[in-house]
């Protein structure tokens, strides 16, 4: 009979809580033989830095990118989280890891040697396989170019802060970051971004960006109604509409915005290009980062590299990452992405290794094939949130953790079961499911769609309305006005049914002088 308890073939890492930077340099060496030896991860250079806590409140408050130009709002979030901290009513995160080569894993001074054990195996080798390997992350960021274009971007804001002014560059930031979620590319582009060349091609965009508007705005319609016709037509090509990515056509057409502006433009569009994949990725990023992690400890517990007690306390922690509080719990916040995704790794690897009859009918290409390390790897490779789940949960999981489908229709009086734990009712929930995680479903669908240069020149925006649910009407104004202000006319957005093409609300934002060039 094959025995579980730790063959002690590797001296041990530590004993206590205690560390200093040699064994972290032992840590590291011996995870990442286990990761090689135990998942074959495939990863980019690591790089350990240990910071404060202070320094970690700051890292947070700066979207994660501590390299991140200066923001008032980034001042904001470090008195929120220190305050929240200091009261202790909310712990702060035990690593931050940076998607770019070589991946910069931070860990906290603070930590205890198996917590800085964990969150190596964790960071720097789960995520960092994640950021390596998966196509959204290959397809829409930079890890070679990341560092020196966000050294790029604060040195640019922080010379345009010297020369036009706190105020105003704080003014334009304002509004752009109210737009960041529509600053995005949604599609494929032809070419692999390259961040590093950034500084050199600025000179040669800004060149093309006044050639563009001087022949734009030289396209105002006069004359006969054909002529008009065809001006309108060319003036549709040049702007390219319809524009999904508002910041962009921003930064390319807006009349009034000076050049560094237009630059500041796509700096937050980058960084919010930066973060496009993470938001579709939770559950699958940290689910093989939470699996890796475990099959890390585990091994180096195995093997004698850590005792019973630093397991038992490894054991506590992962414990608390992947618990799912009940929907009737104080504080139940949704499906916890490391619960799911840890699950949903573990349940796989059990139906390469061991699947029933059930198993076999869901899963036919995976269902029994034994090699479950390659497998996840080619899932964790090329797949994102909403079509892991519609591919890979299985009524198994369904059913352990009791997940029913509840529709809420408005337009009745009550709340419908629409889903139960039958062959029908397992598709349906976990299509209900993969659809909560669909960037389609998650984020409005707001388009450029026109400019009115023959009369007060006036921007033209549609949103197409989904399930009947209209933009909240407070921030869609404020956002609007931003965008207005950017823009230096009118906007107008028409919310738009998609069936009928019935306009169902109207907004308008008069343009201000806010955003002075």
């Amino acid at each position: 009979m094959k025995s579980d308890r730790p063959s002690h073939t590797h001296p041990l890492l530590f004993s206590g809580a205690d560390w200093d930077f040699d064994t972290i340099r032992r840590i590291y060496e011996t995870v990442e033989q286990a990761a090689r030896d135990e998942l074959g991860l495939d990863t980019y250079p690591n790089q350990i830095e240990v910071i404060t806590t202070e320094q970690m409140l700051d890292a947070y408050s700066s979207t994660g990118m501590p390299q991140l130009y200066k923001h008032w709002s980034f001042g904001k979030q470090f008195a929120h989280h220190e305050l929240v901290y200091r009261k202790g009513m909310r712990g702060l995160a035990y690593e931050l890891v940076i998607n770019s080569n070589p991946c910069i894993s931070y860990v906290m001074e603070e930590n205890t040697a198996m917590m800085q054990t964990l969150v190596i195996a964790h960071a720097a080798f789960g995520h960092n396989h994640f950021f390596k390997n998966n196509y959204l992350f290959r397809q829409w960021t930079d890890a070679e170019g990341i560092r020196d274009y966000l050294e790029f971007a604060k040195g640019y804001v922080a010379a345009c802060e010297e020369r036009y002014g706190q105020a105003a560059v704080e003014q334009l930031i304002d509004a752009a970051h109210s737009l960041m979620n529509q600053g995005v590319h949604r599609y494929p582009r032809r070419q692999r971004l390259d961040l590093k060349a950034e500084e050199q091609r600025e000179a040669e965009r800004h060149a093309y960006q006044e050639r563009l508007y001087n022949d734009l705005w030289r396209t105002v319609p006069t004359g006969t109604q054909q002529a008009s016709r065809q001006s309108e037509d060319r003036r549709r090509a040049l702007l390219e509409l319809p524009e999904e990515n508002i910041l962009y056509f921003l930064e390319k057409t807006a009349p009034k915005l000076a050049p560094w502006q237009r630059e500041i433009l796509r700096i937050v569009r980058h960084v919010a290009q930066y973060f496009y994949p993470q938001s579709q990725t939770k559950v699958m990023n940290e689910g093989c980062a939470t699996y890796c992690h475990y099959r890390i400890m585990t091994r180096l517990h195995k093997q004698g590299s850590i005792n019973d007690g630093a397991f038992l306390e490894f054991l506590q922690s992962h414990t608390n990452v992947v618990a799912q509080p009940t929907f009737d719990t104080p504080y139940y916040n949704g499906i916890n992405p490391y619960a799911l995704g840890f699950a949903m790794m573990e349940d796989i690897a059990r139906i390469c290794n061991d699947p029933s009859d059930e198993d076999r009918e869901w899963f036919p290409d995976i269902a029994g094939k034994g090699d479950a390390d390659n497998v996840l790897k080619h899932i964790w490779a090329n797949y994102r949130d909403e079509s892991f789940i519609a591919q890979f949960l299985s009524p198994r999981l369904i059913r352990e953790w009791r997940i029913f489908h509840v529709a809420d229709d408005a337009s009745k009086n009550a709340l419908e079961i629409a889903a139960i734990h039958d062959e029908r009712g397992y598709r349906r929930i976990r299509r209900a499911l993969a659809r909560q995680y669909d960037i389609a479903w998650q984020q409005a669908d707001i388009q450029v769609v026109d400019v009115d240069l023959a009369g007060d020149r006036h921007l033209i925006l549609q949103h197409e309305v989904i399930n009947g649910i209209l933009l909240t009407e407070g921030d869609t104004t404020q956002v609007l006005q931003n965008l207005a202000s950017l823009w230096g006319y009118n906007v107008i957005l028409r919310e738009v049914d998609p069936a009928t093409g019935k306009v169902l609300k109207e907004h308008v934002a008069r343009a201000t002088p806010a955003i002075a060039a």
